[in-house]
């Protein structure tokens, strides 16, 4: 026998197709940027600077020289680059919102672009353009990352574990998000300094039990009723796309405050990406963007009886300040 017969059981899962099965499975989004530097052998890279500061991980470990780009108010680049052999352009598909600006990108750069997906799991590759994308900003998982590149290293990579990872998910389901809050901070921060690994057999198995389809209908339902109600106050402009899976609904506003606020009456808004404020001035969109835009969450979790009760309680806040 192969695997061991009769014991005590695992967790009762459904099993369905993977999402990205063609893809190659790493542990992170940063390693699966650091198997395209290593891969790619690049010498420069041009990032923005609206990005998480965790994208530079793999850049200081490698000695990868990167250099930033400003975003205008459609998250495209502001000015065009010229890109030189051994250099590469790597653009954030914002939100899960940006895909046709992606082809259009790919036409412009081909082969020298680099996709950021984190933010856009269901955002297809396309062709021959490295993409990478990460599970767990858009379901319950411990880690876990997918990697589309048509260019591959030498040697098995070992594959990682993720059991001991899982203790904030099981306590949210068990005793409550914020008694799991401590254990996510920690479990976020054990993921800095990981090698490239591919992804663990846990990772691989919840990836399999997932509604893709039935997720991604809850998002667009969820994205369009708070479009609906805050398009018009929104400062930024971001259509959703007929393909598209968003994966927040990004509020741009000019009250201050409003995340506090928000946080404290629980309603949990991130701040992409605080990192931001120290690498460029006051008056930059940028700046504005990671200080004053509200991810407000319309995953999968929701219906419209939250949706409506954020609205309210948004629209109560706005008119108290």
């Amino acid at each position: 026998m192969t695997e061991p017969v009769g014991g005590y059981f695992s967790l009762e899962l459904p099993l369905v197709e993977e999402y990205h099965k063609d893809a190659l499975r790493l542990n992170t989004g940063r390693n699966c940027l650091e198997y395209i530097l290593l891969s790619r052998g690049y010498k420069k890279v041009y990032l923005p600077y609206y990005i998480c500061s965790v994208v530079l991980e793999p850049f200081e470990k490698l000695g990868v020289q990167y250099v930033f780009y400003h975003v205008d108010e459609r998250l495209e680049l502001k000015d065009s680059l010229s890109v030189k052999a051994g250099e590469a352009l790597l653009y954030v598909n914002y939100f899960g919102l940006k895909q046709r600006y992606v082809e259009h990108l790919a036409e412009q750069y081909g082969t020298s672009l680099i996709i950021d997906n984190t933010q856009a799991f269901y955002a297809k590759p396309v062709k021959r353009i490295d993409t990478f994308y990460s599970c767990r900003k858009f379901f319950g998982v411990p880690d876990g990352a997918y990697l589309y590149t048509e260019e591959l290293l030498g040697g098995e990579l070992k594959q990682d574990e993720s059991y001991d990872r899982m203790s904030h998910l099981l306590r949210r389901i068990d005793l409550g998000a914020e008694s799991g809050y401590d254990d996510f901070r920690k479990n976020d921060d054990r993921l800095s300094g990981q090698p490239v690994r591919r992804m663990s057999r846990l990772t691989h198995r919840l990836m399999r039990g997932i509604d893709y389809e039935g997720i991604a209908n809850r998002r667009r339902a969820n994205y369009r009723l708070l479009e609906s109600e805050l398009g018009e106050s929104n400062k930024i402009v971001l259509d959703l796309e007929e393909d598209a899976v968003p994966m927040v609904y990004p509020y741009f506003t000019s009250v201050k405050g409003l995340r506090e606020r928000l946080i404290a009456d629980k309603v949990f808004v991130a701040c992409y990406w605080p990192d931001v404020l120290d690498w460029v001035n006051e008056v930059s969109l940028e700046y504005c963007l990671a200080s004053r835009m509200l991810p407000l969450p319309v995953d999968q979790r929701y219906g419209e009886e939250v949706m409506n009760g954020m609205l309210k309680e948004l629209n109560d806040l706005k008119c108290k300040g």
